[in-house]
């Protein structure tokens, strides 16, 4: 197997009182960037596109260095061969789709085709397109053209700045899954800056969390995911555990699919995915209850063992429960339900998860590495 492209990022920037101090690196795949809003999630990637300059450090792409302060190394934007994706599609009005994906063309080192005209265009579904000026389509099918524009550039690396942002509701879904596409077809690092969770655990296989400047955490979706700890920093709402899983097999007289994971089953709401076809799972805190027995009679489907490893008490009326059922899965119970049941670190008990709670927005096609049995 190749090495996968990586993108390595170790750089200081202080804007007035603001100081950004990251330092992280990512094997292949996507990355994504999340945090609030004021994080650093802008500077960071103004550093990387060359439209700011760090204070010292280093930035590589793919084995290329495009900064290094100690050894004056700064390669100006325009020679950093880096595709950007923006929230708004900013296509040329007056050029056809066709002119406007061959403008990014125009920026391809000479003899560099390593992404194929038609390939692209078939791969992000435009060819009907071509012949269309931009003011004649949809939000989702001015970014997709976007993306092909930035691609036929030839581009070490594929950045996209909330490219979600000005794509309506009903349009997301579409464009999450030719980023998906992308992730897993083209051999090109992509940074994924987002505030939405939901898209993070579905597209990305590195996540980097920014807070007040620093990546406070880099790592694996599932690991990111799995850690208490950086539950102020996820979003309380969204907290859970995020699982990879196979599907298995299909129930049709129920609408039902089997997912596998850790020689475990899970059950959730038909997909149409092909038995053997790999995927993360979120599965909510919020939708997890505990039992010290095998409950009995119950309607729930999904019934797992495992052993409390950390409880984490909020000062209002709630506790998150991190359980080792053969991969993480938290738990979020009330306070009072905690001290009624003893529980306690080390316990084992069941946890109970209701199909119908495993929506389809909370599931993606896996990333990179997890494809690739990595």
């Amino acid at each position: 197997m190749t090495t996968s492209p990586s993108v390595s990022i170790d750089v200081k920037r202080r804007l007035g009182t603001f100081l950004l101090d990251v330092n992280f690196s990512a094997e292949g795949g996507l990355t994504a960037f999340f945090g609030r809003s004021g994080s650093g999630k802008t500077s960071l990637v103004n550093l990387l596109a060359g439209l700011d300059t760090p204070d010292s450090g280093s930035i590589k792409v793919n084995g290329a260095t495009l900064f290094d302060s100690s050894s004056g190394i700064n390669l100006p934007a325009h020679k950093r061969r880096l595709g950007y994706v923006f929230q708004d599609s900013r296509l040329f009005p007056h050029m056809s789709v066709r002119q406007n994906l061959n403008y990014g063309s125009r920026f391809a080192p000479a003899g560099d085709q390593r992404q194929d005209f038609d390939e692209i265009i078939t791969l992000l579904g435009i060819t009907s397109l071509l012949e269309r000026r931009p003011n004649s389509l949809s939000g989702g099918e001015k970014q997709r053209v976007a993306i092909g524009r930035a691609l036929l550039a030839q581009p070490r690396l594929l950045l996209m700045d909330e490219p979600l942002a000005s794509v309506d509701a009903g349009r997301k879904g579409e464009i999450i899954s030719f980023v998906e596409n992308l992730r897993d077809q083209l051999n090109i690092p992509i940074v994924y800056v987002s505030h939405a969770m939901n898209e993070v655990i579905r597209l990305a296989d590195t996540m980097v969390i920014l807070d007040g400047g620093t990546a406070v955490a880099a790592g694996g979706v599932e690991d990111i995911m799995s850690r208490l700890d950086l539950r102020p920093l996820t979003g309380r709402y969204e907290a859970g555990a995020v699982v990879a899983a196979t599907v298995k097999s299909h129930d049709e007289t129920f609408q039902l699919s089997r997912l596998a994971f850790a020689d475990k089953t899970l059950w959730v709401p038909r997909l149409n995915l092909d038995p053997g076809v790999a995927l993360r799972v979120r599965i909510r805190a919020r939708d997890v209850s505990l039992s010290h027995n095998r409950p009995q009679g119950t309607s729930l489907l999904n019934i797992f063992e495992g052993k409390i490893t950390e409880i984490v008490e909020d000062h209002e009326s709630q506790a998150e429960i991190l359980l080792d059922i053969g991969v993480p899965l938290i738990a979020r119970i009330t306070r009072k339900s905690l001290a009624t049941m003893g529980l306690r670190t080390g316990d084992s008990v069941f946890a109970m998860v209701k199909s119908a709670a495993i929506d389809r927005h909370s599931m993606g096609m896996a990333g990179t590495r997890i494809r690739n049995g990595l």
